[in-house]
């Protein structure tokens, strides 16, 4: 996709919400092959930043994400992944890694 926005690496932030109950899930990291991946296979695919490679997200897990939609943010500089999750998202078996509130 020509109109993203790359990070230097080559990345985009993806934002994945569940489809159905629009609960943020994670922020993951994309590139050009990781979006590829995943608009042709249905399964959430990114790229680990921390071990440089792609990951298909439940692959080790089972917690799979059913790709359903997959939008582009108006600056282009992020995408917004709408799945279907299956089990918890979160490596720490929460459903949504966002279940810790900021404190100062």
């Amino acid at each position: 996709m020509t109109e993203l926005k790359r990070n230097a690496d080559g990345l985009v932030a993806a934002v994945v919400q569940d489809v159905n109950t629009r609960e943020v899930l994670m922020l993951a990291w994309m590139d050009d092959e990781a979006l590829r991946r995943t608009l042709e296979t249905g399964r959430a695919t990114y790229w680990s930043r921390s071990r440089q490679q792609y990951w298909v997200k439940g692959e080790t897990s089972g917690n799979f994400q059913d790709v359903k939609e997959v939008r582009v943010d108006c600056d282009g500089d992020a995408l917004l992944v709408l799945v279907e999750q299956h089990g918890p998202a979160c490596h720490t078996g929460e459903r949504s890694c966002f279940f810790r509130t900021a404190t100062s």
